[in-house]
């Protein structure tokens, strides 16, 4: 659906940065939700399955709590290439291996990729957006907006996007989304406690769904 040649301009503006892989938006072009993401990580970019890895399991359980399968979900994120980091590691044998690792996206990777979830916005019309974390939801709304105060919160909003290709400088569109921001699913790896708040945001989202389906 989107342009190669605009895939191949963000790939170009990607090349300075230590990033791996790409891995494509899936989905209809009129789908119940889209998932705005982080990144892809190491399984996405091997199998091009965005949310395929560990998180994505967990994210298959939002959505069969929500009773909205996959196929109604069209799956992207802000950049669409792995971040990663070099880490020098022991190995089993006692000698350093060097080792990449996912990392989250900075500002200027972000810009770099850009053009992508800009052209999705405008061509896919999706009823629902989640954003997952605070990197998506930054991405469209600004940095005023954190996670931890706006999860579970449905906001209608117009959304950040590049203003031209020369510069790295944001500007709204003209129309207005519906977005609803709630935790990342890899973050009850590190917090177990925040799987009881995704779920009170899901239970929120459940019934905007049904709104959206009775309107």
């Amino acid at each position: 659906m989107i342009p190669k040649t605009l895939i191949e301009i963000c790939k170009k503006r990607m090349e300075p940065y230590a990033c791996e892989g790409f891995v494509y938006g899936r989905g209809p072009v009129t789908p119940t939700i889209m998932i705005v993401g982080e990144a892809p990580g190491e399984t996405e970019i091997h199998n091009g399955i965005p949310f395929s890895g560990r998180a994505g399991k967990v994210l298959d359980g939002f959505f069969d709590y929500l009773g909205v399968p996959r196929d109604d979900i069209y799956f992207t994120s802000t950049v669409r290439s792995r971040p990663y980091k070099r880490v020098q590691k022991k190995s089993k044998e006692n000698e350093m291996v060097e080792k990449k690792y996912n990392r989250a996206p900075t500002l200027k990777e972000q810009f770099a990729h850009a053009p992508i979830l800009d052209y999705e916005l405008g061509h896919v019309k999706p009823k629902q957006i989640v954003t997952l974390g605070n990197i998506g939801l930054q991405r469209l709304l600004g940095r005023k907006y954190t996670i931890s105060d706006v999860h579970g919160r449905l906001i209608h909003s117009r959304v950040r996007k590049l203003k031209d290709l020369d510069t790295n400088e944001w500007t709204l569109s003209e129309e207005t989304y519906s977005i609803f921001p709630t935790f990342h699913p890899a973050s009850i790896f590190y917090n177990r406690s925040l799987e009881k708040e995704i779920y009170s945001d899901l239970d929120h989202l459940k019934e905007i769904l049904l709104h959206n389906q009775q309107s």
